[in-house]
């Protein structure tokens, strides 16, 4: 079994330790895409273009599915990406967990980055999944860009600056943004008020590692022998996991063998369609 991913950049380390938590044996392939990144700013247009390189690199490796951890790219790219891909290979996308953090009855906050916060997107989750519920959409600059350089005085601040855009009383966090649940520690920390009701946090990577399990007729074995058959591409070139990536618990589980940015000896392959 082989399980691709696409990011903008490392917020698909979530998703993929997701997986590796669930089928310890499969074989991942991570496609990202330093060169373009950040991904937010882009038009749809090029966003489109860029998901489906990192996508096209990732399929030459031969996954049974395509799972797109990237919450912009999942907004502009899903519809390209299952045109070119399905049925052949399914593809998974990543929507904000809005729908099982009003179930709680909120108040709930939905931090995101500053495109998606507003956008016609996320308005039509919450009204589609949190109607009767106090929301707050909660932008926040600069957060997914110290997560993906693993700089922890930037993200503190960033992450601070967020909470305090927060409401007091929120009883939910919905994390809009996958480099978010890489550091899920300092937003909790940051939103859990002295005496103030308990805050949960709602991440998308443990769905969508059961989805894509789900799609391809797998079932979790959390006790299978673990696999150490990770494919890392960024921008297309076969390289191992960047140093920011291993600086993170999720980078770190993923293969011990993995643990240098310097370029493999096996050339990459072809791009289809580059």
């Amino acid at each position: 079994m082989k399980i691709a991913l696409l990011d903008s950049g490392i917020g698909l380390l979530a998703a993929a330790a997701a997986v590796r938590r669930l089928r310890p044996d499969a074989a991942l392939v991570l496609s990202s895409d330093p060169d373009g990144m950040p991904w937010g700013p882009r038009s749809p247009e090029e966003v489109t273009a860029r998901a489906l390189r990192c996508a096209r690199a990732a399929v030459a490796h031969r996954p049974d599915v395509l799972i797109v951890a990237c919450n912009t790219a999942s907004v502009h790219a899903l519809p390209a990406l299952r045109a070119e891909l399905e049925p052949r290979i399914p593809v998974v996308g990543t929507v904000p967990a809005v729908k099982p953090a009003a179930r709680g009855g909120g108040p709930v906050a939905v931090w995101a980055t500053p495109a998606t916060t507003g956008s016609p997107y996320q308005h039509g989750l919450i009204t589609d999944f949190a109607a009767g519920v106090a929301v707050t959409e909660v932008p926040c600059p600069g957060l997914a860009d110290a997560v993906q350089r693993a700089e922890p005085s930037a993200v503190d601040r960033a992450v601070a600056a967020a909470a305090d855009r927060t409401p007091p009383d929120v009883a939910a966090v919905v994390l809009g943004c996958t480099h978010y649940e890489l550091v899920t520690d300092r937003i909790r920390a940051a939103v859990q008020r002295p005496g103030g009701p308990a805050v949960t946090l709602h991440g998308s990577a443990g769905a969508v590692a059961a989805q894509a399990l789900h799609r391809i007729g797998a079932r979790p074995e959390p006790s299978a022998v673990a696999s150490d058959d990770t494919t890392v591409l960024l921008s297309g070139r076969e390289v191992g996991l960047p140093a920011e990536a291993l600086r993170y618990a999720e980078g770190r589980t993923l293969s011990p063998a993995l643990e240098t940015d310097a370029p493999r000896t096996v050339p990459s392959p072809p791009v289809p369609g580059a």
